[in-house]
């Protein structure tokens, strides 16, 4: 059976209503796509590695961190410089830079193997997954780009929550 590929950003969300998003749509996996697993400041401190771990743990939702589909320090420079041109701030942006999607795709994702990653996935019978980045919309975030390339794979499209 193909699985449900939903994403997730923090900005803007509290921590109880990001948590019950995660409940609210019978989550199973939880993909964590960031480089850096910290999160500046008290206001999203839920999502500092361990401490969203931990909630996870006892929400019963498995978590999986894939490094190989953060974007560089390089490539998020180019998307900061983007952002800078824009006179915008990360957590106000709403779309992705040109030169950002155009350098994550080929030096990540043209390199990634989904075919692995769906048979992990199809080989611990996960229905309901999530990938997770900080920004509040899918079409700012590289998991957007993810979760496109994803979803054509398995011939589905993701969900935003």
């Amino acid at each position: 059976m193909t699985p449900t590929v939903y994403t997730i950003g923090v900005y803007g969300l509290t921590d109880n209503e990001f948590f019950q998003r995660l409940v609210d749509n019978k989550i199973e996996l939880f993909i964590d796509i960031r480089q850096r697993r910290a999160v500046r400041g008290s206001k999203y401190a839920f999502v500092n590695s361990k401490r969203l771990q931990a909630r996870l743990f006892e929400l019963q939702i498995e978590y999986l961190h894939i490094l190989e589909l953060a974007p560089t320090k390089e490539i998020r420079k180019i998307q900061h410089e983007t952002d800078k041109e824009e006179g915008e701030k990360k957590n106000q942006r709403i779309t992705l830079g040109t030169a950002f999607i155009k350098e994550y795709t080929n030096q990540i994702l043209e390199k990634f193997d989904f075919p692995d990653l769906i048979r992990r996935l199809e080989d611990k019978q996960y229905q309901r997954i999530v990938l997770f980045c900080v920004e509040s919309e899918a079409e700012a975030c590289h998991r957007s780009l993810v979760s496109k390339k994803l979803c054509d794979y398995l011939d589905i499209k993701p969900i935003n929550i």
